[in-house]
């Protein structure tokens, strides 16, 4: 499997701080390639315990295929700034207005990606205002709760966010991990550096993992909801996946009229598993739906 081997920002993409409406949301932006048309932007959103940085091995080849994509830390992600011990600043619809300021900071129309919880906060997104988008895909994100083991998974980490150092958890994880899961970043990680993935984890603000954590949870299937909304949709994921099982999300596709992509020896992370299979499965999507 192809994954990221850093964090540094792909060739061409510029790392900072994009202002918007709503606060200061750190972003990798990568522009088109050079000598290729433009042909749109794409707002990316990614998942639980992840961060921009997991879109990195996807930048070069959307930008070879004319789409500029700007990654983003959410609000007590990794690099954005957010309150400690406040879970209320990251009740969803909090989040999600984030994501629609973040999109007027960057200029809309723009397609919206999101992973995992990502996905589920972008659905939200989409539910409170569909304008700014042209296209909503879904990558590894399901129509409700995560699978039970996953929730059991979160369950531990909530728990030891409640007695333990942020520093002292990430070392609890890493004596727990199974020898060869000691290099991924957890529930939405990529296969990365060790420091890196330490610096991310002890960027994230306690409250926002317990908040999100527990909508994970919790979410109730949204799906007739955002079926009902005049958008373009893709459903996209690994061929394995035990956070949603690509079962769900077949029948996810069909409710929502969506097209559905499975990238074969992918697992919940397809964007650092398969990049290249993966980013041309979401700029085909995207070429339909130019605006």
């Amino acid at each position: 499997m192809s994954r990221p081997a850093t964090f540094v920002p792909p060739p061409g993409a510029r790392a900072y701080s994009l202002r918007t409406a709503r606060g200061e949301f750190a972003v990798v932006d990568a522009p088109v390639a050079d000598g290729v048309e433009p042909k749109g932007v794409a707002l990316l959103l990614p998942g639980f315990t992840g961060s921009k940085e997991d879109f990195n091995p996807l930048h070069v080849p959307l930008a070879e295929r004319g789409y500029r994509t700007v990654a983003v830390d959410g609000r007590g992600q990794y690099e954005s700034d957010g309150p400690e011990r406040d879970e209320s600043a990251y009740a969803q619809e909090e989040l999600a207005r984030d994501v629609l300021a973040q999109a007027a900071a960057v200029g809309t129309p723009v397609h919206l990606l999101g992973h995992s919880l990502g996905g589920q906060i972008s659905r939200a997104a989409v539910l409170l205002d569909h304008a700014p988008f042209l296209s909503l895909t879904l990558m590894a994100s399901g129509p409700a709760q995560i699978s039970v083991s996953q929730q059991q998974r979160v369950k531990l980490l909530r728990d030891a966010l409640g007695v333990m150092t942020m520093a002292q958890v990430w070392d609890a994880m890493q004596a727990m991990e199974a020898p060869e899961e000691t290099d991924t970043g957890g529930l939405d990680g990529g296969l990365v550096g060790r420091d890196d993935l330490r610096r991310r984890w002890l960027g994230n603000k306690p409250a926002q993992l317990l908040a999100t954590g527990r909508q994970l949870c919790t979410e109730p299937d949204r799906i007739a909801e955002l079926a009902a909304v005049p958008l373009p949709f893709h459903v996209l994921s690994g061929s394995q996946d035990d956070t949603w099982p690509p079962a769900l999300l077949d029948e996810t596709a069909v409710r929502l009229r969506a097209r559905r992509s499975v990238i074969d020896g992918a697992e919940h992370s397809p964007n650092t598993d398969r990049p290249l299979a993966t980013a041309r499965a979401i700029a085909d999507f995207w070429d339909e739906h130019l605006g």
